[in-house]
């Protein structure tokens, strides 16, 4: 009877509000890329790239896959850390994969100029971004909304756009498709390590919590055989461990991509200040006299010239002979 009572995680669950999000989206992507982009985008040049046809085509995947069942149905009804690696996919997947997808002339276009680009690029910098996005990770978890959220889809979903929002503008200096607001590699380095720092607090409040946190999960984990206790334990340590490591996965990429770059830098100043096939080294070139420093090196021909037309040097009656 008890397993009777219990409900199919895996019974389909249709999501219409899903569906239009994602068409939508594809619609609109598609429509800028054909209507807008070859207005504005100089003749030659590609309005979007293949790879980012590519970039696209994953996030709306990875907003498809967890905004519709069954992640969402499993992850509101009966698991929390499946709700926890939801909201890892539209926090820490969605928003690069977005960028990457965006063209500039795109992103120049939804922003607009003036007051709306002056108060994007203040809140997108590292700081104010860095701050924003840790208090909403901080104030998600705290069980009090998380109970409500569970009873209340409508809150849910506001939830999700003010996690999605914070996400979005917490990823602009590291990937944004606009350039002034990206950082240098080695500050994205710095801040990508700022964001792990701050969520391992509810990470380990989770994995190390004896007893249940959230109310709202109390029966969650008996249709896969698993204790609640358990279920925010594995949701604790999928923040901690699996969206982490994500992270300092990252971390290594840029990294390897400053090391390489500063390489390659350093190689082409090198050779930059080889001299030129047929040209003396720098040291050993003159300037002609009244030609402002624009003259080249004197050669051999012209010093043995000047000395013929000056003739022989006058003798020296001091000297014997």
């Amino acid at each position: 009877m008890l397993v009777a009572a219990v409900p199919d995680p895996w019974a389909f669950s249709p999501h219409p509000e899903v569906w239009l999000l994602v068409g939508g989206c594809a619609f609109l992507y598609v429509w800028a890329a054909r209507r807008i982009g070859p207005r504005v985008v100089p003749a030659g040049q590609p309005v979007v790239t293949r790879r980012q046809w590519g970039w696209f085509v994953a996030a709306l995947t990875v907003l498809w896959v967890s905004s519709d069942w069954p992640m969402h149905d499993i992850a509101e009804q009966h698991l929390y850390s499946v709700h926890m690696f939801q909201h890892g996919l539209i926090t820490f997947v969605l928003p690069p994969l977005v960028y990457f997808a965006t063209p500039e002339w795109l992103a120049r276009l939804v922003i607009g100029r003036g007051d709306a680009y002056r108060r994007v690029r203040w809140i997108t910098r590292p700081v104010p971004a860095a701050v924003l996005f840790n208090a909403v990770v901080l104030t998600t978890h705290w069980p009090e909304l998380v109970n409500a959220t569970v009873a209340n889809g409508l809150l849910h979903y506001a939830v999700h756009t003010v996690v999605v929002v914070a996400a979005f503008i917490m990823w602009m200096p590291v990937c944004g498709p606009i350039p002034e607001f990206r950082i240098s590699l080695p500050a994205q380095m710095v801040y990508l390590f700022l964001q792990t720092v701050l969520p391992t607090v509810p990470a380990g409040w989770l994995a190390l919590a004896d007893g249940l946190v959230y109310e709202a999960y109390r029966d969650a984990g008996v249709a896969f055989g698993i204790t609640a206790v358990t279920d925010q334990q594995l949701a604790g340590l999928v923040m901690k461990l699996g969206f982490g490591s994500f992270l300092w996965g990252i971390i290594v990429v840029l990294f390897f991509r400053w090391a390489a770059r500063f390489t390659h830098d350093d190689h082409a100043g090198a050779v930059t200040d080889l001299p030129k096939a047929g040209r003396p080294w720098p040291e050993a070139e003159s300037v002609r006299e009244g030609d402002g420093g624009a003259g080249a090196g004197l050669t051999w021909a012209e010093v043995q010239a000047e000395l013929e037309r000056a003739g022989p040097a006058p003798r020296d009656p001091t000297r014997p002979g």
